[in-house]
């Protein structure tokens, strides 16, 4: 809220710290903000602010129900869904787009359990979602050494469904949750995957939406792939405002925290006035 105030906020390359960039905030300027939150509680006593600034955004709100060992630290389902509630019920559906990824395969959560917590929640929020995504856990590098670590002191074994090997469980997968999602009246699409699902009536999706913003708030947003993404993503061109590193809800499949999380170290490095977020500021005011 302070960098929205302040009317810019830099942008410094996670993969090099050296790299900054000062970036205008100012609502002419920002076609939309896209919030993506497991949890945006705290925001809310916010948004009449950013509105009455003149901003656009909507929610990209992933809601999952993992067990502990792959969320350890966010709040009880039922807040969550709670939130969720409130948001859609003060936005509309089209403003609060669930996002049930990624989707986990493991000896602690089969198929089964997919199909079953998907349906739970479909059900508990038809009415309020009208879209969902999901997503396959991607395998990255930084995630590896904690799968291990879960295999090795909890004895659950992580699948990767993006495998030759895997596809037929993958498939059998989305065809259950498509079937699930029509049946609860949700539209139902993919984040960043090359596998075609087309024949089980999911589409290729894209978080940051071009056209979603351009009919949601119409405004004439460029119909252009952000190149600075990997291939299989469709989102139009955006700036991420945010740092890795700083999640203190410790999910273990996160690409935004290293395998040696210093997540709680950051948070007390926390500035709220600076306009890198985090640490000391650059030479950018």
């Amino acid at each position: 809220m302070h960098r929205i105030r302040a009317g810019w906020f830099v942008r410094v390359n996670p993969f090099n710290p050296k790299q900054a960039k000062r970036v205008d905030l100012g609502p002419e300027q920002v076609d939309a903000i896209v919030f993506w939150s497991k949890h945006p509680k705290p925001l809310l006593t916010h948004l009449t602010e950013i509105e009455d600034r003149g901003y656009n955004y909507y929610f990209q709100y992933t809601l999952n129900d993992y067990p502990p060992a792959f969320e350890p630290k966010l709040p009880d389902l039922s807040v969550r869904i709670e939130c969720f509630s409130e948001l859609a019920e003060r936005l509309g559906p089209e403003r609060v787009l669930w996002r049930y990824d990624p989707i986990i395969c493991s000896t602690l959560t089969p198929v089964s359990y997919h199909v079953e917590r998907f349906g739970q929640l479909a059900s508990r929020l038809q009415g309020v979602a009208g879209r969902v995504t999901i997503s396959f856990l991607d395998m990255y590098g930084k995630i590896k050494p904690r799968l291990r670590s879960l295999a090795q002191d909890e004895n659950i074994v992580v699948e990767d469904l993006n495998t030759p090997a895997q596809e037929a469980t993958l498939r059998k997968l989305s065809r259950q949750l498509a079937q699930i999602a029509g049946t609860h009246g949700l539209a139902i699409q993919t984040c960043c995957e090359s596998l075609d699902l087309s024949e089980y009536g999911i589409s290729h999706g894209s978080c940051i939406d071009g056209r979603h913003i351009s009919r949601l708030f119409g405004v004439n947003v460029k119909q252009t792939k952000d190149r600075a993404q990997r291939s299989e993503c469709l989102c139009v061109p955006a700036v991420d405002m945010g740092h890795y590193d700083t999640c203190r809800f410790e999910c273990v499949y996160c690409y935004g925290m290293r395998s040696d999380n210093k997540a709680a170290a950051n948070a007390l490095r926390h500035d709220p006035t600076s306009p890198v977020l985090i640490g000391e500021s650059p030479e950018l005011r």
